[in-house]
């Protein structure tokens, strides 16, 4: 395996992954705006791995392994660690839908690989708009307050129902592709 930018943004966005949980979970009232810009990086490096890797043909078999896996770690850790600091139903039940899903389709992925039809699989618009909400729900639940007049946290928590519909939708859409190429 040659290391090229995308990978090397990807493996960045790894080790971020500790790096966010320890912001968010120590005891210092300004971690979690570090937290957010931590979280904010990996989801700019997101971006930016996929673009470098079409942009300078640098795509790769360990590339379109990995980033998917980092994405998911970092997006299960910052759940996960919602959930711990704000414990109750109301971020835990969309938390668990969203994990519920990323580990479901990615198992699904891997079978229809295995089948020779992950194409049938790829990534959808609706996929896009979910991490796009989710995303943006994280940030703002991270952030934990609110900014002036505008209540962050009450934002997130919507934004983060409205992932978690998108993310039943689009599993739905992953679900129904599979499902055609293996009737």
């Amino acid at each position: 395996m040659q290391l090229n930018w995308p990978n090397a943004l990807t493996l960045f966005r790894i080790a971020l992954i500790p790096v966010l949980g320890l912001c968010f979970l120590l005891p210092a009232p300004w971690l979690n705006v570090l937290a957010v810009v931590v979280f904010s990086a990996a989801a700019i490096t997101d971006w930016l791995d996929g673009y470098l890797a079409r942009r300078l043909g640098q795509t790769s078999a360990f590339g379109a392994f990995l980033d998917p896996v980092a994405d998911k770690l970092m997006v299960a850790v910052a759940l996960v660690a919602l959930v711990a600091v704000n414990p109750g139903p109301w971020l835990a039940v969309p938390a668990s839908i969203i994990i519920g899903r990323e580990i479901a389709v990615s198992a699904l992925r891997e079978w229809m690989a295995n089948l020779g039809a992950q194409a049938s699989v790829a990534v959808s618009m609706a996929g896009k708009v979910k991490t796009t909400a989710q995303m943006a729900a994280i940030i703002m639940l991270l952030y934990g307050q609110s900014l002036g007049p505008i209540p962050l946290f009450d934002i997130g928590v919507v934004l983060l129902y409205v992932a978690a519909a998108l993310t039943v939708y689009s599993m739905a859409l992953y679900l129904r592709a599979a499902w055609e190429q293996l009737a």
